[in-house]
């Protein structure tokens, strides 16, 4: 794909000289391969799992100052994911982020198909750990679907919006585009995630829904702003062992291709 002037310009601006990073455009590196790309396409779906299969269901308190905070337990550790999305989209592009985001979604359908599998298979003679089991495993259809569908739309929104962003600020300041995706993508996700997988259940009252829904979305918009530095760090690694700067010019920002 022919580069526009426009484009040009913008990747020349980004350009600077003697630090070893080349920006370039993401359609550039088409089939490319990339020395870091697969093992963060590695660690984000171990991430997005855990996340999930762990701390998903469970509401855990704190108290602060005499008030107790209710949250969903997988919030320590779910917007990790998150940073490495941001990663992801800064360092290689939207497609690849793309690429990751499919396939965290196919490795999280096959984690819930197999919990339910197993957790549905009779248990041996004896064998008395099937109701822990159930208890531990066992998620509902309800709370997959909510938990993917949330991932998918927020994570793709994630990306988006950082990607958008990276050529509106032409690459300068990392930290709009971390915290302004973030803002945008986590709110996606607990809108949907919530409401979807709670609402209605006996133990959901719908202020209680909407009480950790917002506690969790004010939480990991914390978490992502005081991870700022960390993302820094992380970004400017990446890009320095790979030697390149990607900006999605000329990108199609479709979701539905898996394509790089």
């Amino acid at each position: 794909m022919t580069t526009s002037p426009d484009d040009q310009a913008l990747l020349h601006a980004a350009d600077t000289p003697g630090d070893g990073i080349r920006a370039v455009s993401a359609t550039s590196l088409a089939g490319r391969q990339l020395r870091y790309y697969d093992f963060c396409m590695a660690a984000f779906a171990v991430i997005l799992i855990c996340s999930n299969l762990i701390g998903a269901g469970k509401q855990a308190a704190i108290s602060i100052g005499g008030e107790q905070i209710i949250f969903g337990a997988g919030i320590l550790f779910f917007p990790l994911g998150y940073v490495l999305g941001d990663v992801l989209t800064e360092v290689y592009g939207y497609a690849r982020a793309r690429r990751v985001v499919w396939v965290g979604f196919a490795a999280s359908a096959f984690t819930a198909l197999m919990c339910a599998v197993v957790v549905a298979m009779p248990p041996a003679p004896g064998w008395t750990g099937q109701e822990t089991l159930a208890a531990v495993f066992g998620q509902t259809p309800r709370i997959f679907i909510a938990s993917i569908t949330a991932f998918w739309a927020g994570e793709f929104a994630n990306s988006f919006v950082l990607a958008r962003l990276k050529l509106l600020t032409k690459g300068k300041m990392l930290w709009t585009r971390t915290i302004g995706s973030t803002i945008v993508g986590q709110g996606v996700d607990s809108l949907i995630f919530y409401p979807l997988a709670f609402l209605g259940q006996p133990d959901w009252p719908p202020e209680r829904v909407a009480l950790i829904a917002a506690t969790n979305y004010g939480l990991k918009v914390l978490w992502e702003v005081l991870l700022t530095p960390v993302t820094y760090a992380v970004v400017a690694w990446f890009k320095r062992v790979e030697g390149l700067d990607v900006f999605d010019t000329g990108t199609d920002f479709t979701p539905f291709k898996t394509r790089v």
